[in-house]
């Protein structure tokens, strides 16, 4: 598995061009986002001003106006999650990019066991230990899941091996849920053995496996024509 790339510096303009991009996703799945936003902004703009006009002091206006950019960031980073998890819902990997966008140190390693029919299992290595996170058909997950906890069981040691599968259904992990329960698992290794962790997770070689049931006609190797004769 190829170690976590340091993340890109982006520039002032390219995160305001990023911000706008947002916006303007979520401005077209979610139709609250922009009344809520209106809100958010005429009102602490209208109270500063309000204030700057009876206390006779010009003081109000900039509190005003950065009270409303922040109620606009706070809505827009709701309202986008909300807007991106829907967009999600039902995607291969899903589950493996929301956890990449989870605060902390989580080391993500994405559909280590698949199908043909797009069941796969993600590998997530963070302080609460080792988790596998299923998507896919329950069935066919379990042995999957089944599969995985073995060949982790050699390495991780001590470590808290658990495991999800994502879905709607009871018993399932919803993918608007996947967040806070991960934040919510008690923190049970140190940063440094975190790292060891993935290191040994690593070297065992969980890289993506051919993927199960029936090998595509693209993919077969092509037919012999005749035998080979022994000299």
């Amino acid at each position: 598995m190829a170690q976590a790339q340091q993340p890109e510096k982006v520039s002032f303009w390219g995160r305001l061009k990023q911000i706008g991009m947002v916006f303007r996703f979520t401005a077209r799945r979610d139709r609250l986002f922009v009344p809520m936003v209106v809100v958010g902004t005429v009102l602490p703009l209208g109270a500063g001003i309000l204030m700057a006009v009876l206390g006779g002091s010009p003081f109000w206006l900039p509190i005003g106006f950065m009270i409303s950019l922040l109620a606009v960031m706070i809505i827009l980073n709701f309202r986008s999650r909300t807007a991106m998890l829907a967009e999600a819902e039902g995607q291969p990997g899903a589950a493996a990019s929301i956890v990449k966008t989870i605060r902390g140190d989580w080391r993500v390693h994405a559909a280590v066991s698949a199908t043909t029919q797009q069941d796969m299992v993600h590998l997530v290595i963070g302080r609460p230990g080792v988790i596998l996170l299923g998507e896919g058909n329950p069935g066919r997950l379990r042995g999957l899941i089944a599969q995985q906890r073995k060949r982790l069981s050699r390495v991780i040691g001590n470590a808290d091996l658990r495991d999800y599968v994502v879905g709607n259904d009871q018993g399932q992990l919803p993918l608007n849920k996947i967040q806070t329960t991960l934040l919510k698992l008690p923190r049970t290794i140190s940063g440094k053995e975190v790292n060891a962790l993935d290191k040994r997770v690593t070297a065992l070689g969980t890289r993506p496996q051919m993927p199960k049931g029936a090998i595509p006609k693209n993919m077969r190797p092509p037919k012999m024509r005749g035998t080979m004769r022994p000299r």
